[in-house]
């Protein structure tokens, strides 16, 4: 997370020491699924990701230059970023409604979520 709110995503490509730009988001979800998309390509499938069972696979990225790689991770990237964030405002929006005092806190990324029932 920079200083200033957002989460960046960047990956070093293999054997060399340049880095590819993956984005600035406003989510930490959106940050690591743009990274997952990017190191899933670079890797291949033994390719350690931060959400495994989302990772979506496309025949037609043959070219796995560095541009196709941002281009494709990025485009994930805006997409999760745009959901989380829409999901946010709708629920923010609705609990203001129903209870003013609910406070949010931010996931931790590096645990597995509880199963309890709390939503």
């Amino acid at each position: 997370m920079r200083k200033w709110g957002k989460w960046v995503a960047e990956i070093r490509e293999p054997n060399k020491r340049s880095r590819i730009w993956l984005g600035s988001y406003t989510t930490p979800v959106a940050a690591a699924r743009a990274y997952d998309t990017a190191v899933f390509y670079l890797r291949g499938p033994s390719a350690r990701l931060n959400f495994p069972d989302l990772i979506f696979q496309e025949d037609e990225l043959r070219d796995i230059s560095a541009a196709s790689i941002r281009k494709k991770a990025t485009e994930v990237g805006a997409k999760v970023d745009a959901l989380q964030t829409s999901l946010h405002h709708a629920s923010a929006s609705s609990s203001e409604s129903s209870n003013p005092t609910r406070v949010f806190r931010k996931p931790d990324l590096n645990k597995y979520p509880d199963s309890s029932d709390e939503d």
